[in-house]
């Protein structure tokens, strides 16, 4: 919860800018700053701590189906392995 209030002086055009830019964004300044504030002092906003506890959720989900299909190409590649060996053996190749 928001209770101290901070005052800081800025040049006419810094300030248009900013009252442009937290528009565009459909925020307000203040919000604008803190999380601006937040990002410079090496904090996550709530918006950013619940996209990572997102992406951090599909990774852990896409993980296992990952590992699951690099384990079938492991054992494709080594029954095409079989395969060519016995190919060779069979050609003289390969004792």
């Amino acid at each position: 919860m928001q209770t101290e209030r901070v005052t800081y002086l800025t040049t006419a055009e810094q300030k248009a800018a900013l009252e442009a830019f937290a528009k565009a964004r459909g925020e307000s300044v203040g919000n604008v700053l803190r999380e601006a504030t937040a990002r410079y002092i090496g904090e996550i906003s709530e918006e950013e701590e619940a996209e990572l506890i997102a992406l951090t959720q599909q990774v852990n989900e896409a993980v296992p189906r990952m590992m699951a299909s690099m384990d079938r190409m492991i054992e494709r590649m080594d029954r095409t392995h079989r395969t060519v060996d016995a190919l060779l053996r069979e050609k003289g190749y390969r004792k």
